[in-house]
């Protein structure tokens, strides 16, 4: 395990690292701007004592994020969601924006760089991101197979949910503005709405 320079953690470097990567962009910042930024001599090549690279600190700053990220993601995803649908899609609306709000920063890094490093951030799709899809996809199945939705594709019924929930905190990160400049309270309750519609569960009552 890398050691750190005494007052300068290495959650500290992973943290700044990222946080330039994302705004400056990979290939534009140097590790003299990530010692530098964790207060680091930028000309001593200090940085190299803990990463042999920039590329490893990349790295080592996507899987500790990957790792905490997916920890959450599955304890939260939790497979016993509430018997009410509208309230189990608040659920599952909670989770993708909790995992989306978790780390600005890396979510606006994986799209910036993400043809540079694309093995780098599949691990993180499927690690992360999948995990979403695939518990929307689960239960939405079972809603069909009890009966209680006519949706016949609960894998693509899942993506259109799930891929209009991370579109509001991914064009906040990117641009500083959300859909039509709506509060999230609002965009979340007009989701709710229209997902429920789209899953017919209007009159349809609780999951027995």
């Amino acid at each position: 395990m890398a050691r750190t320079t005494p007052g300068v953690t290495r959650r500290r470097i992973l943290d700044e690292a990222v946080h330039l990567f994302a705004t400056r962009g990979y290939d534009a910042t140097s590790v003299a701007d990530i010692q530098a930024a964790c207060g680091l001599n930028p000309g001593s090549g200090a940085l190299y004592k803990h990463f042999p690279s920039k590329a490893a600190l990349l790295e080592a700053a996507v899987h500790d994020n990957l790792t905490r990220l997916t920890t959450h993601t599955a304890e939260t995803a939790d497979p016993h969601l509430p018997d009410d649908p509208r309230e189990a899609l608040r659920v599952l609306a909670d989770v993708v924006w909790t995992f989306m709000a978790a780390d600005r920063d890396l979510i606006r890094l994986m799209i910036r760089e993400f043809t540079g490093f694309p093995e780098l951030f599949e691990r993180m799709w499927q690690g992360v991101v999948a995990t979403v899809y695939r518990r929307g996809t689960e239960w939405i199945t079972t809603l069909r197979d009890q009966g209680r939705t006519p949706v016949t594709d609960p894998e693509a019924t899942a993506a259109v949910l799930v891929a209009s929930l991370t579109y509001y905190p991914i064009l906040d990160v990117l641009i500083g503005h959300t859909p039509g400049d709506l509060a999230p309270d609002r965009f979340l309750a007009a989701w709710l709405d229209s997902s429920v519609a789209a899953l017919d569960l209007r009159d349809r009552g609780p999951i027995r």
